[in-house]
């Protein structure tokens, strides 16, 4: 396993638009992820330890960022042959027990991770109601192991900025996570 951070934001980068099939049976693009205020693209695994520790706050805070008008979206694009934990398959069991509220959408080709420089998982990219990058930072201090309780909130603080005020904080800690497992 290869940890890696991600590259600070690019305040402005647009969206790349997708279409990829989803664990609820249908297929979903952008515009159909798209909130009110903004969107959360995050790009996820099933096996990832990183992922797994924060697994249930991932499931927190989108709830609590649909509420303020920035709806998520979460794509997995690891090479699941290599990664069977990964397959279309167990992410729907995945999405199920752990009550994604949010599509969880496979980008069999990695052409999507790769349009938007995804590097990790977790990799999280804030986007305002406009589609542009205001975020590009971590959820909170957890690594492999959850963070406490109370620790700050830096991804859900950030994006109630973002659905505030379409902007994002200038000061942003990277997010760390396993390498995205690019196919051969």
């Amino acid at each position: 396993m290869v940890s890696l951070e991600t590259p600070i934001c690019e305040f402005g980068q647009p969206a790349i638009d997708f279409s990829l099939p989803g664990t609820d049976g249908r297929t979903w693009s952008l515009q159909q992820c798209l909130g009110e205020k903004g969107l959360l693209v995050m790009f996820i695994c099933n096996h990832c330890p990183y992922v797994k520790a924060v697994r249930d706050r991932i499931v927190r805070d989108t709830a609590e960022l649909k509420q303020l008008g920035v709806n998520s979206v979460a794509i997995m694009s690891n090479d699941y042959r290599e990664y069977p934990e990964d397959s279309f398959e167990n992410m729907r069991l995945v999405a199920a027990s752990a009550g994604f509220s949010f599509p969880y959408l496979l980008d069999e080709t990695q052409e999507v991770a790769r349009a938007y420089g995804a590097v990790c998982t977790p990799d999280f990219f804030g986007y305002n109601r406009d589609l542009k990058l205001q975020y590009r930072g971590r959820l909170d201090e957890s690594r492999k192991e959850a963070a406490a309780d109370d620790v700050r909130r830096d991804l859900f603080e950030a994006m109630k900025q973002v659905a505030h005020t379409g902007k994002g904080p200038t000061d942003q800690i990277p997010s760390i996570g396993c390498s995205i497992k690019w196919r051969e």
